[in-house]
C-alpha cells in the first residue's frame, strides 16, 4: 500500500476529524482513510446539463410537447396615479 503525508491541515479541521475517529472507535488515520474511500467511491458527475440529464430520464415515457404560445406587443404600463 502506499503511503501519504498531508500537510497543513487545519487545526480545527484536525480537531473534527480526532472527534470523528474518537466517535467511531478507530484512530486518525484509519478515519481519515475511510473518509477518503467514501468520497471517492461515488461516481463523479457526467458532466451533462440538467436539461440533458431530465431528457435523458424522461424520454422512455415518450415525452410531452407543449405548444409555445405567439408572442404579443409590449403592453403600455399601468397609471396608477389617476
Amino acid at each position: 500500500m502506499a503511503t501519504m503525508t498531508i500537510r497543513n491541515i487545519d487545526e480545527q479541521l484536525k480537531v473534527r476529524l480526532r472527534i470523528s475517529a474518537a466517535m467511531h472507535g478507530r484512530s486518525m488515520e484509519e478515519e481519515a482513510r475511510d473518509i477518503l474511500r467514501s468520497a471517492l467511491s461515488v461516481e463523479p458527475a457526467t458532466g451533462q446539463s440538467v436539461v440533458a440529464s431530465i431528457r435523458a430520464k424522461l424520454e422512455p415515457f415518450g415525452g410531452v410537447e407543449l405548444e409555445i404560445p405567439p408572442r404579443e406587443g409590449i403592453r403600455m404600463p399601468s397609471d396608477f396615479g389617476a
